[in-house]
């Protein structure tokens, strides 16, 4: 191939490589989520760890930490989860409600577990928040 044709190759994939449509954009982001590591991961396990051993101050703290290193959509709902838990238990019921939000705003479709849904502290702010969808 000549230069010249090569060149105008390479400029041509540079300028189309950002005609991505919204469809695309999303299961691209979607497949690098499922399939990439991410630096939060560490952190999310060890806060959710931490949370079920009562520890809400570690727990939050390193809830928050994964979430500002990174971490795929699903883990990002999860940790805003129990962010909210940690909130509603604590009697911050504003910032319970804020993490039920964030989390929606990630997965409209996000619900929680049966058994999560009928506590009687985060399960009506959860309700009281998703009814505002």
């Amino acid at each position: 191939m000549p230069f010249h044709r090569l060149v105008l190759a390479a400029a041509a994939a540079a300028v189309l490589s950002g005609c991505e449509s919204a469809p695309i954009k999303a299961i691209r982001e979607e497949f690098n989520s499922l399939f990439q590591s991410h630096k939060g991961e560490p952190d999310l396990a060890a806060g959710i760890k931490q949370y079920e051993e009562a520890n809400y101050t570690e727990a939050a703290r390193l809830l928050q930490a994964s979430l500002d290193q990174g971490l795929g959509k699903s883990d990002q709902v999860r940790a805003h989860k129990y962010l909210a838990f940690i909130h509603c238990v604590s009697g911050r019921e504003k910032r319970c409600r804020d993490e039920f939000r964030a989390a929606l705003k990630i997965d409209p479709s996000f619900e929680l577990a049966a058994n999560e849904a009928g506590h009687p502290i985060w399960g009506p702010a959860f309700r009281s928040v998703k009814g505002q969808k």
